[in-house]
């Protein structure tokens, strides 16, 4: 093909799209549609004319809020309404990207453990909606693993690492090996950027800060993405804060969306409580308490002890919500430790049994690496930049003509796999 592939990331909280080669893609949407209330999407409600295509996606939609109805088609990664997927995708092949999908490839994303009925459906759309020539469906945390390449030497290049994803509305640890997914083993966090900027919310509002209420979930959003950052050690962050609050509070101004008049508030505590929720979640939540380094450790250890090692040594963040400064930093400590721990637990119950193995296991140090890298917000899309323009992605894609012979069927099976996903 001499036209380059489009790949599409769906998020829950946001749209990546672009062109296969680049290095960022060309729009970031946030995944949303609104449309009229009384249109019937969803219901029998006939439809005809132009009402069909009054409808809004991304940044329109949320403009539109106050006419239309506001619609989230991904819920925690899955897609939950494939009407308003169909019409989200048609806006972003034509409306954003202006190309003519029968002249593309198309490369989409999906998370870990798409049921393969959700491969079928988006097959069916694709080929027989928009009729493109061919379709990949890629594993995120497997273009996340890729992205994270540009970090080191050819030679250390792997396909085999634990990919940390954590977007809006949802975080997955999940553990590769050689390509291949250790399905079993894919541990699911109930905590996400959504939190984050729920619990600070949470925090203002407790400080009664003077944000208009309408406000204060955008206002929450904004000190999130400005001034979090992750912290060592939580106890010495406060007593910090308490000694100098005129060096570390800082003030947020903003203007009431309504009547116009200007406001001001206090950013304090929550530049690092923020974060926190990642690492001592049951500040959060009582329903969740064990901790993200914890979730990271415990997926490695149920994974086949012969990938292990390699599991420690190549642990990649992806996503927008792994972008909090010394995140990384402080992720590779927490799990550093445990295994440090455990190490030093089995070298004393070997030690009580035979002396020789308890040395040759004290020598046997586990490296634990975790890799932050510029492209990490986009990892996905870059990585599914860096597959679709390389001349093997076309044989690996699936064709117009397949899908014509065979059905939606074909979506289960990747060919880049000889057994059915």
């Amino acid at each position: 093909m001499d036209k380059p592939a489009v790949v599409i990331d769906n998020g829950t909280g946001y749209t990546k799209m672009g062109y296969s080669g680049n290095v960022e893609p060309q729009y970031i949407i946030p995944t949303v549609l609104g449309s009229k209330p009384d249109d019937g999407i969803g219901s029998s409600a006939k439809r005809a004319g132009v009402e069909d295509l009054d409808f809004y996606v991304g940044d329109e939609a949320l403009s539109h809020s106050t006419s239309h109805q506001i619609n989230y088609p991904i819920r925690h990664g899955i897609i939950d309404n494939w009407d308003n997927m169909e019409r989200l995708w048609q806006r972003c092949l034509f409306q954003y990207m202006r190309c003519e999908p029968e002249e593309h490839y198309v490369l989409l994303t999906e998370p870990p453990l798409n049921p393969p009925e959700n491969r079928e459906y988006t097959a069916e759309i694709m080929f027989e909606t928009f009729n493109v020539p061919g379709l990949y469906i890629a594993v995120q945390a497997v273009l996340a693993l890729a992205a994270s390449w540009g970090t080191r030497d050819a030679a250390d290049r792997s396909l085999t690492g634990t990919v940390v994803d954590s977007g809006d509305g949802v975080t997955h640890v999940i553990p590769v090996a050689d390509g291949y997914v250790i399905g079993s083993c894919i541990k699911h966090i109930p905590l996400a950027g959504k939190s984050v900027t729920h619990f600070i919310q949470q925090l203002m509002r407790d400080r009664k800060e003077p944000i208009p209420s309408e406000d204060s979930f955008e206002v929450a959003k904004t000190v999130k993405e400005m001034y979090s950052y992750v912290c060592p050690d939580l106890v010495k962050e406060y007593a910090k804060y308490d000694a100098n609050p005129g060096k570390y509070f800082k003030t947020f101004e903003g203007t009431h969306r309504s009547t116009g008049s200007k406001w001001s508030c206090d950013v304090g505590y929550e530049k690092f409580l923020g974060p926190e929720v990642f690492f001592n979640p049951e500040i959060f939540s009582s329903d969740f308490i064990t901790p993200l380094p914890d979730i990271v450790d415990e997926a490695i250890v149920k994974c086949p002890i012969d990938v292990r090692r390699g599991l420690y040594s190549n642990i990649v963040l992806s996503g927008g919500t792994t972008m909090f400064k010394d995140f990384g930093k402080r992720l590779q400590r927490d799990v550093k430790r445990k295994v440090d721990k455990r190490m030093k637990d089995n070298v004393a119950k070997l030690s009580a049994m035979h002396a020789k193995a308890a040395t040759a296991s004290a020598n046997s140090q586990i490296d634990v690496n975790v890799i932050s890298h510029s492209r990490q917000r986009y990892a996905v899309w870059f990585g599914g930049s860096l597959l679709s323009s390389t001349p093997q992605f076309y044989q690996l894609c699936h064709t117009k003509a397949q899908y014509d012979e065979e059905g939606p069927r074909i979506a289960r099976h990747s060919p880049v796999f000889t057994a059915s996903m």
